[in-house]
């Protein structure tokens, strides 16, 4: 048992924990780090943690034993069933990524009530929350803003926007009509990430990973066959980055936000750009097209860049890759490390 505060992550067998334990414990190494996964931790990040347990978000039992046992006033809510697989289990999705975040929020909202503070609840949620209804309207429409094209098409897009709102239902007005207030015992915090990229693990088959998929092709001498037209663009962003914002907007000062929901960005190149760039770096790298429609349909429904003033200006988001260096600096030198000796 510990009644220090803690540190609550769930989902962290994933790209993103992989990279925040260790971030966070390097930060902070005092302060214990309990993590939830359906998979064990890999080593390096288990021996980082002070307890690393093997269950679900769904289990409330586990989730009322962890409250028993922890004083928890940092919750990373990670765990999800990715975009992909959502769309052929459309009922599993929302039973994971629905059902599991109302646990993790009603067990961050009983955190706060039982020591009398708010609990800082981190989201990530995702540019598949947005829904553009053709190219022309993506072409047109820029920068997108963060209230704008709330429509999304994917079941996953459709669970992530309906958890924003619920977040911010604990934040700002948890049971409403109730004598006393109620509400603010959850410190609600979100980020609509863009398309991720790490040099540490190998992409799993997500619906924004032709970029990463392209070069560990290119690397391992296997040909590709990318699912989406030269001419697609999303937003994307290294994984440091990306951890460093999740960072910044959970130590900014509640009076600073402006916003539950905030975009961040960072580059946004086309896939012909970066098929460019990997075979500039492999110059015998086998890369075709292959459109897949159905995919190609849900990447052209996410906006060709995000309009990230408000995370700028509230929290100071600044990333430190743009394409060049995220490409020729983080992403290519890495992944031809991986597969050097084989």
């Amino acid at each position: 048992m510990s009644r220090k505060p803690s540190v609550f992550i769930t989902g962290a067998s994933g790209e993103i924990g992989h990279a925040l334990i260790a971030r966070l414990a390097a930060d902070d190494p005092e302060r214990p780090i309990v993590t939830l996964d359906l998979n064990p931790l890999p080593p390096e990040s288990a021996a980082k943690v002070r307890q690393a347990i093997t269950g679900s978000i769904l289990d409330t039992a586990l989730l009322d034993g962890i409250l028993a046992q922890y004083e928890v006033d940092r919750v990373y809510h990670l765990a999800a069933l990715l975009s992909t697989r959502s769309e052929f289990t459309p009922a599993l999705a929302h039973k994971v990524n629905v059902e599991g975040a109302l646990n993790v929020l009603e067990f961050a909202q009983k955190q706060g009530e039982s020591h009398g503070r708010p609990v800082l609840f981190f989201y990530p949620s995702s540019i598949a929350a947005f829904g553009l209804p053709n190219r022309e309207v993506k072409a047109r429409a820029g920068k997108v803003k963060e209230d704008d094209f709330n429509v999304p098409t994917t079941i996953y897009g459709a669970n992530k926007l309906y958890c924003e709102h619920l977040g911010r239902y604990y934040a700002r007005h948890y049971k409403q009509l109730a004598a006393e207030t109620m509400s603010g015992k959850v410190d609600f915090r979100c980020i609509r990430f863009p398309g991720l990229i790490s040099a540490e693990t190998v992409p799993s088959g997500g619906t924004s990973d032709y970029a990463p998929e392209m070069i560990h092709a290119a690397a391992s001498g296997q040909r590709y066959e990318c699912f989406v037209r030269p001419d697609t663009q999303i937003p994307f962003m290294a994984m440091p980055d990306a951890v460093d914002a999740i960072v910044r907007l959970m130590t900014a000062p509640r009076e600073r936000l402006t916003r539950t929901v905030y975009n961040i960005g960072a580059f946004a190149p086309s896939a012909a750009e970066i098929e460019a760039v990997v075979r500039s770096a492999f110059p015998h790298a086998d890369i075709r097209t292959k459109v897949d429609e159905k995919r190609q349909g849900i990447v052209d429904s996410w906006p060709a860049d995000v309009d990230d003033s408000a995370a700028r200006a509230d929290w100071g988001h600044a990333p430190s890759y743009d394409f060049a260096t995220a490409f020729g600096e983080y992403l290519i030198p890495s992944i031809r490390k991986r597969y050097a000796n084989r």
